[in-house]
């Protein structure tokens, strides 16, 4: 069975919750990851604990990846719903390998090359029920030249402390699987390329990675409610923190975690915790007095849709208006946005880092696309990071905690410090800490707490400029925040490549907004393009609002990322 290479294959597994959708795409994407290919996936799944369409997308490339692409050149569908969810995709050229006989008997669209295979007859037959998914999984690898060895390994470490008959199980059924391609005749021109050498890498989610930049960053303490699409990081953090002496709290709720980060931070912990938008809210008036009692600590959070419960396990870029004001009163805070799963990392170790130096909360938003995605990335060397820890009182002379400095920041002192003790408190107090109330001095508070701000710029990279090297004015530039920023870097390659004059634009500091960087690049673009997944156009607003920029919002919210070709479609409706 021979067809034509493909640079990049992208597969879509679908099936009910439960049937092990999730599993296939898990093998399959370390599999090829270990194989020497770049991956990058996205995976949705219902709310219910069981049962609900849920669907796993793989794109492997010989090249390097920014995103989850268009739409899927191959579709695997384990049952009617499935094939019935992504039927309207299915174009001309594209592949589908369906469960048959199964619960439904497609219609399928002319020039769509299809593959039946009897995953669950065949995994009935075998006595092994629920190991349908991997008779699934053989069959792609037949199919498509997805690396079998690799797949193997993966399969066998998986299911090896299962013991020697699962292995065994799971490996019949895959080849199996295999055995029932062969038999088929290849129509399709999908074979994904070869790749270029094995590689030493670790593949990870974004949660995870969120919790391993925490980890290098130095964390002490974490405390959480669970909440989707967050809890990962969590579960992450409680498996590897106590190993180094760390404490993790489950707390009763998101007003308890943030107090105990609080108090942690306080007693001169590294302290997080990490939420969604629900557990955001809740937790504003605590971050109002961090900013108040000048405590550092980190707050992830994982965006999902809203408002209210919303959509629980689906994309968004709504809670940027909350991480930036969410809170009563003038209270200021850090805001960064993560692109991809190695900013999870890189951003999760700055943001410590941020926290510590300006003694006051830092809020890193990812989103449910990124959170449950996953790339490969080169194992990070903990020793690369330069970690920065508070400015502590050096014990001479009288300890004002919170001493009016030129740079708004004063020294700390942990509980316990002789000469050091002082009071931390949500009221406005003086430059030793006792409660004041007077307008001269709530206004020099005010003007120290902020003035701290001004230099977090300073320590951000500058925001990445995505241009030809030379280029001039561009006919338009594209302001991009978030994983969006992926789907962005692709779609101008594409532009490029047709001639069109474009550039791009990815802030990764959202608050203070840098905005002399947003001038800059205005000044460089006959327009503005600023696609975002919200309804309202956030981060547009605050460009509007802070500089002299008027960039045109281009929204969605349907519980799905953007893909490349909405980018590449849009650009050329502006500039038709």
């Amino acid at each position: 069975m021979q067809g034509t290479t493909k640079n990049d294959l992208i597969v879509r597994i679908g099936g009910e919750g439960g049937e092990g959708v999730i599993s296939v795409g898990d093998f399959i994407t370390q599999a090829c990851a270990h194989a020497g290919l770049d991956v990058y996936t996205f995976k949705t799944f219902p709310a219910e604990i069981k049962g609900g369409y849920a669907m796993y997308q793989v794109r492997a490339s010989t090249e390097h990846l920014y995103n989850q692409g268009d739409i899927f050149d191959v579709l695997c569908a384990f049952n009617g719903e499935a094939y019935n969810m992504n039927r309207a995709f299915l174009r001309p050229g594209t592949a589908v390998v369906y469960d048959s006989p199964g619960d439904f008997d497609p219609e399928i669209p002319p020039g769509v090359h299809a593959y039946p295979i009897p995953m669950t007859h065949t995994a009935k037959e075998m006595m092994n029920p629920r190991a349908k998914n991997m008779v699934a999984m053989g069959a792609l690898s037949i199919l498509f030249n997805i690396p079998v060895e690799s797949l193997r390994e993966v399969i066998s470490a998986k299911f090896t402390r299962k013991g020697e008959d699962v292995v065994k199980g799971n490996l019949a059924a895959f080849e199996r699987g295999r055995e029932l391609a062969t038999a088929l005749q290849k129509t399709d021109p999908w074979t994904i390329g070869s790749p270029k050498s094995k590689q030493d890498v670790i593949v990870m989610s974004g949660n995870n990675a969120i919790g391993l930049g925490a980890l290098i960053a130095g964390l002490d303490f974490f405390s959480a409610y669970p909440i989707t699409p967050a809890t990962e990081v969590a579960i992450y953090v409680a498996k590897h923190l106590p190993k180094r002496g760390g404490t993790l709290i489950q707390a009763e709720d998101e007003i308890a975690s943030i107090s105990q980060v609080v108090g942690a931070s306080y007693a001169g912990k590294k302290a997080m915790t990490s939420t969604s938008g629900p557990g955001l809210a809740l937790m504003s008036e605590m971050l109002g007095m961090a900013f108040m009692a000048e405590l550092p600590c980190v707050v992830v959070d994982v965006q999902r849709g809203g408002p209210s419960t919303g959509l629980p396990t689906k994309h968004e870029q709504s809670d940027l208006f909350l991480a930036i004001h969410g809170a009563h009163g003038d209270a200021g805070r850090i805001v960064l946005s993560v692109e991809n799963v190695q900013d999870c990392i890189d951003l999760t170790v700055l943001a410590f880092n941020l926290a510590e130096k300006y003694q006051c909360p830092v809020i890193l938003l990812s989103d449910g696309s990124l959170a449950f995605s996953t790339q490969n990335v080169p194992y990070p060397d903990p020793d690369s990071y330069t970690l920065v820890e508070r400015a502590r009182w050096d014990g001479e002379g009288e300890y004002h905690r919170y001493r009016l400095t030129e740079n708004g920041i004063s020294p700390m002192t942990d509980p316990g410090t002789p000469g050091g003790m002082h009071i931390a408190t949500g009221l406005e107090h003086n430059e030793a800490g006792l409660p004041s109330y007077t307008s001269a001095n709530h206004e020099a508070m005010q003007a120290k707490r902020f003035r701290k701000l001004k230099g977090v710029v300073n320590d951000v990279a500058p925001a990445e400029v995505d241009a030809v090297h030379g280029a001039g004015i561009a006919d338009i530039g594209i302001i991009a925040w978030g994983s969006t920023i992926g789907v962005v870097r692709e779609a101008l390659q594409r532009l490029r490549a047709e001639g069109y004059s474009v550039k791009g634009f990815y802030p990764k500091l959202l608050n203070p907004l840098p905005a002399q960087q947003f001038e800059a690049f205005g000044a460089s673009c006959k327009r503005l393009l600023l696609p975002e997944v919200n309804f309202q156009g956030q981060l547009a607003h605050f460009v509007r609002a802070e500089t002299s920029l008027r960039p045109e919002s281009y929204t969605i919210c349907g519980g799905m990322p953007f893909t490349p070709e909405m980018i590449v479609n849009k650009v050329k409706e502006i500039l038709a």
